[in-house]
């Protein structure tokens, strides 16, 4: 559902050579969901687009069969994205809520390289071209094709189902790519929070929505105040002599050990977790308490805007604000002995920051006036040679390559597409606003954050998101009915339960 620049480590896997299919009979009950489902492993290829290699890695992907009518019921498929695919199948709840309605088979596919689906073990971390560069949206596109193509070859009543694609941010782009790219395969697609024109938009256009965000949230735009007057007020800190103001830090900001701060050095490093850490907020602005990147509470940047407008006379005031507003994020719960500026994602997105390096290259900057942010330019030569220290000759980045593959928002050929973008979300500043005359449909959720309609209904939701629904679940009964192979299924009284 998210896009990250942050990384984990995730579990080894090992390498499955053998063209044989694997299904788990252990089921999954969440202890905070009543959603059920089935962990299965297909054999995927493990490149899709030469003929240089016959090897194969396993690919998981979870499936839920309770609502599915078996005589051609829709297959609902979820293009899973950066991050462990049980993550996104516990916070993908409109897929469960319509399930029943439509009679439709719920997949989860996980992406390669991410959670379990890892082709070479650990080894798919490395620096190696041979192991990391099979990494990419076009493989993973492909890996969904087959996939699907098997559950219709190999499920009983499957072989003549519509399929509807699912997905939230990076996922809501593959949604999207898939049905443009291989459109015998996918019927619709549903992208939420799609940010497919992120590559080519203004780069300050994110943070200036971040910004918004957090003025509109209190009086005189003082929060966003605060958060542009906190980078100048670490700096002076850092200033001080015999290393003082680092150990206020230390002292104040609860740092763990191994968070201290020593040097100006690490100074940065808790400006990139507070950036970080803004940004998140904005986009999990949700108007009820949720746990998906942290347990946080209802409207996240209210409750942190209570913090940050109030009065402050010094550097010192204005940062214990900072940090009281900080503890709403990372330690809601009051369970955290200190905070962890290295702390992990917490959803496996560990793989992330190769494919930001390399296809996914989204420009972001700040001008510190504009926006809440200290000021950074989009430098593309200093981002090159970030990514070739942390990746070698694999990591070369390649800012024209999503454009050319997909066309950014030049969507003129593109049918049965439903583009959702909530205007608290960053994220729609790459998003699609205007619908086509072709098969294109926009919509827009003032009051949403990120892809807040993919979630489940909840009784604060938003006039808007509960609209935007119900489009979107009209627009996919269309795509059904209308699919070659949907008018191939027997009246509803007919069908097996």
């Amino acid at each position: 559902m998210l896009i990250f620049l942050l990384t984990s480590w995730a579990t080894l896997v090992p390498l499955v050579a053998a063209h044989t299919f694997h299904t788990s009979v252990e089921k999954f009950i969440k202890s905070n969901s009543s959603r059920e489902y089935t962990t299965n492993w297909f054999n995927q290829t493990l490149d899709h687009f030469t003929f240089t290699t016959q090897t194969k890695f396993r690919q998981k992907y979870l499936i839920n069969d309770t609502f599915w009518d078996r005589n051609g019921g829709p297959i609902f498929f979820y293009t899973g994205n950066e991050g462990d695919i049980e993550a996104f199948t516990e916070n993908s709840g409109f897929m469960w809520d319509i399930a029943p309605e439509f009679g439709a088979l719920l997949v989860f596919a996980e992406h390669r390289y991410y959670g379990e689906s890892l082709p070479f073990g650990a080894e798919s971390r490395s620096k190696d071209p041979l192991k990391v560069g099979y990494l990419s949206s076009s493989q993973a596109l492909a890996d969904y094709v087959d996939l699907i193509s098997h559950l219709r070859q190999t499920m009983e009543g499957a072989s003549e189902s519509p399929v509807v694609a699912f997905g939230g941010s990076y996922g809501g782009m593959l949604a999207a790519w898939i049905r443009t790219k291989y459109p015998h395969i996918v019927q619709g697609a549903i992208a939420a929070s799609a940010p497919i024109a992120q590559f080519t938009s203004p780069c300050d256009a994110f943070g200036r929505i971040v910004t918004s965000d957090f003025s509109a949230a209190a009086d005189n735009s003082s929060c966003s105040v605060a958060i542009r007057a906190s980078w100048t007020a670490l700096d002076r800190l850092s200033l001080l002599p015999n290393s003082t103001g680092f150990s206020w830090l230390n002292t104040n900001f609860q740092l763990c050990p191994s968070s201290h701060m020593a040097t100006a050095a690490n100074i940065s490093s808790l400006k990139s977790y507070l950036t970080d850490l803004w940004t998140n907020l904005a986009m999990m602005d949700y108007p009820y308490a949720t746990s998906f990147l942290a347990p946080l509470p209802a409207n996240p940047v209210v409750a942190v805007c209570e913090h940050l407008s109030k009065p402050y006379t010094n550097d010192t005031e204005l940062l214990q604000l900072v940090f009281k507003a900080v503890n709403v994020y990372f330690n809601y719960t009051g369970e955290a002995k200190c905070l962890n500026l290295m702390e992990e994602d917490g959803i496996g997105a560990d793989m992330w920051s190769y494919q930001a390096c390399t296809e996914m290259v989204m420009p972001f900057c700040y001008d510190g006036t504009n926006d809440m942010f200290e000021a950074a330019p989009w430098d593309l030569a200093a981002y090159t040679k970030e990514c070739e220290e942390a990746w070698g000759p694999a990591g070369v980045p390649q800012p024209e390559l999503a454009n050319s593959l997909y066309g950014g928002r030049n969507l003129a050929s593109a049918t049965n597409i439903v583009f959702s973008n909530g205007l608290l979300d960053p994220w729609s500043s790459g998003g699609v606003l205007k619908s086509s005359e072709g098969g294109v449909v926009a919509i827009i959720i003032p009051e949403g954050a990120h892809h807040l309609d993919l979630r489940g209904s909840n009784e604060a939701d938003p006039v808007s998101v509960i609209q935007a629904r119900k489009l979107e679940r009209a627009y996919i009964d269309k795509w059904i009915k209308n699919s070659n192979m949907g008018k191939y299924r027997k009246p509803k009284t007919m069908r097996k339960g």
